[in-house]
């Protein structure tokens, strides 16, 4: 079986929204626990590779600890799990195609964006601070990584957030379009290992480092976490609803609604 060209690409985005869109609310939950939990697991490895190396290494280092964050991504679509970022392409494709309803489609945002924030909170505060895996001599890195987040004005917020999505709904949809684990982990691992080596901004990855940092002391306060969390939302959900999801089903409507026929 060969892997898919994007109007099949197209269709099999649409289907996981259906099944997306009509997800139990306990089901959402758990894999939206999942999702924060693995998203944050891949930025805490970040953190050790990149806290553990010489200044001198510059973005050496980055790439180095770029490389592992996807294994977060690979856990959430190939083992399963629900993550914000990825359904902001996927569930307006399943309405434009009019598949789910808009009620699904904000029913599956609400819930899995406040279970991606337990999942994150979990990991950060079990592994980062009690374990204490981001903070002794990784906490400069921690507290770095945060400030740069939160020093972000709304705007620049957004535009990042744009950038990263666009990258992470790529990731899943070339995904998608993988019939082999090992196709699937390589469509995923290089746009989500860009987005972190560029340094944009993953509303759910950010749901994890910023207050591993309040909780080791940092100097940020929770009113500049909830600054950025609306800000890089926003930017996310523009970077994969429009930039990836509305795109390609402008582009490849005519030829998935073809198949579809032929079926």
């Amino acid at each position: 079986m060969s892997d898919f060209y994007p109007h099949e690409i197209l269709n099999a985005t649409v289907g996981k929204g259906i099944a997306k869109g009509n997800g139990s609310t306990a089901e959402l939950s758990v894999l939206g626990f999942l999702g924060g939990a693995f998203i944050s697991l891949g930025y805490l490895a970040y953190i050790r590779v990149v806290g553990g190396m010489p200044e001198e290494w510059g973005s050496l280092a980055t790439l180095l600890g770029a490389a592992v964050f996807p294994i977060g991504l690979i856990c959430i679509l190939l083992g399963g799990g629900e993550l914000i970022t990825s359904n902001m392409m996927v569930l307006p494709v399943a309405v434009m195609m009019k598949k789910i309803t808009a009620a699904q489609w904000l029913r599956n945002w609400l819930i899995v964006t406040l279970a991606n924030v337990i999942g994150a909170f979990f990991v950060a505060w079990f592994f980062g601070h009690y374990l204490g895996l981001t903070e002794g001599r990784y906490l400069h890195e921690t507290i770095h990584v945060a400030e740069g987040k939160v020093a972000a004005d709304f705007g620049h917020a957004v535009v990042s957030g744009i950038g990263c999505n666009w990258m992470v709904a790529m990731g899943a949809w070339l995904c998608y379009g993988a019939h082999t684990y090992s196709g699937k982990i390589l469509a995923i691992w290089f746009p989500i290992m860009i987005f972190v080596l560029i340094g944009f901004q993953h509303v759910v990855a950010n749901m994890f480092v910023i207050p591993a940092a309040i909780w080791a002391g940092a100097d940020i306060t929770w009113t500049q976490f909830a600054h950025n969390m609306i800000s890089v939302y926003i930017g996310n959900a523009i970077g994969g609803a429009v930039f990836v999801g509305v795109m390609y089903t402008l582009a490849y409507r005519k030829q998935a609604e073809a198949e579809n026929g032929h079926h």
